[in-house]
């Protein structure tokens, strides 16, 4: 809900900052660049979020594949809008269909439902151990 006084809690406070800084594109304010070339950042930071994203599934996907067996072998790209932010590797991460019986029952497992989250976090690691994170000046 939009505030004339300001953030009721920190929580708020920190989450308008963060909408507010929106228009922020690796460090660089949009609305103050011509359209030319805010298109420019804007494709150039596209393009690395894509790559860095394909690389975050690739790691994540060879985890998965440890435990699971892979409907695809390979990582698939799609436009949701979730996965659409323009400064950080994103990946929807489908464990399982509930459509086929025998995978409804592992995601009703708890031993499976571990060795789910642990691949995932190892591939996280994994991808984090190979793509450290790039200092960017006030953006933390």
């Amino acid at each position: 809900m939009l505030s004339d006084r300001g953030a009721s809690s920190t929580t708020a406070k920190w989450l308008a900052n963060k909408e507010n800084e929106s228009d922020l594109i690796g460090g660089v304010n949009l609305a103050q660049t011509d359209s030319q070339l805010a298109k420019v950042l804007l494709d150039l930071s596209t393009t690395a979020q894509i790559s860095d994203s394909m690389k975050l599934g690739s790691s994540v996907l060879a985890k998965i594949g440890t435990i699971n067996k892979l409907h695809k072998p390979r990582v698939e790209q799609a436009g949701f809008a979730v996965l659409k932010a323009p400064d950080i590797p994103s990946i929807l991460i489908e464990t399982a269909f509930i459509s086929n019986p025998e995978e409804e029952k592992k995601l009703k497992d708890k031993r499976y439902q571990q060795q789910m989250a642990r691949a995932i976090s190892e591939g996280i690691q994994g991808y984090f151990a190979e793509n450290p994170p790039v200092a960017r000046s006030g953006v933390a």
